[in-house]
């Protein structure tokens, strides 16, 4: 089953709630928050305090995306505030293995996620601890970028990595997601889908999000039977 996450990033944040609540309505599985510090990337976007606040509006699995230095310091804050899955960059520790085991010790879900430059071999020794691989379709900071299509063959690694270590891990995708790209990310092997710009673009963002499922579960069969693989 094919699963999206909306990112509030490309959402009106002047109206955040009421975006979040017609995502939620069409159907979104998860709500994606992507957390931003200035430093590892290039800009800086919420805190705790605005997903405590979403919390009480929506009852969807808040997908926490930190691409944060120092990612330790931050895990409880955000877990206090209601998220359910906490993702960090392999690229942000030199104990990612630590930061996996603060995390899963506080009862939530677990990702890593890896930069477009960065190897699959960087989550190879951490599988077994993981609920997610988040797979970076552009270089992280902003919303609006377009899909790096030389990333399906890292998607596809990925699927093969988790596969073959049997965890039951989620692939998720991660960076100029659309109707169009996304059945090549699922056709990849992904099965969960973080889009922004589309959704919280479009005039009526659960439309939106209804046309990406629709697009997204035409690919599913392609990694299925082997299709390009």
């Amino acid at each position: 089953m094919i699963k999206l996450a909306p990112s509030i990033l490309s959402a009106d944040f002047a109206r955040l709630g009421d975006q979040v609540r017609r995502v939620e309505e069409a159907g979104a599985e998860y709500l994606h928050l992507d957390i931003m510090d200035g430093h590892f990337v290039p800009n800086i976007t919420i805190g705790p305090q605005v997903v405590a606040a979403l919390r009480k509006e929506s009852g969807m699995v808040f997908d926490v995306h930190l691409m944060i230095e120092n990612p330790g310091l931050y895990i409880d804050g955000f877990i206090e505030a209601g998220a359910n899955l906490v993702t960090v960059h392999a690229e942000t520790t030199p104990h990612l293995h630590r930061i996996l085991q603060m995390i899963k010790k506080r009862g939530v879900k677990a990702g890593v996620a890896i930069n477009p430059s960065t190897h699959p071999s960087a989550v190879e020794y951490v599988l077994e601890m993981v609920d997610l691989v988040l797979v970076m379709t552009v270089n992280p900071g902003f919303g609006g970028q377009d899909f790096i299509a030389g990333m399906v063959p890292k998607i596809k690694a990925v699927r093969r990595m988790i596969d073959a270590a049997g965890t039951g891990a989620e692939v998720q995708v991660d960076g100029g997601i659309s109707a169009v790209t996304a059945p090549v990310a699922t056709g990849a092997g992904a099965t969960v889908l973080v889009a922004g710009s589309s959704v919280f673009g479009s005039p009526d963002p659960g439309a939106a999000l209804r046309e990406i499922r629709k697009a997204a579960e035409t690919g599913i069969g392609n990694w299925e039977l082997g299709i390009g693989n």
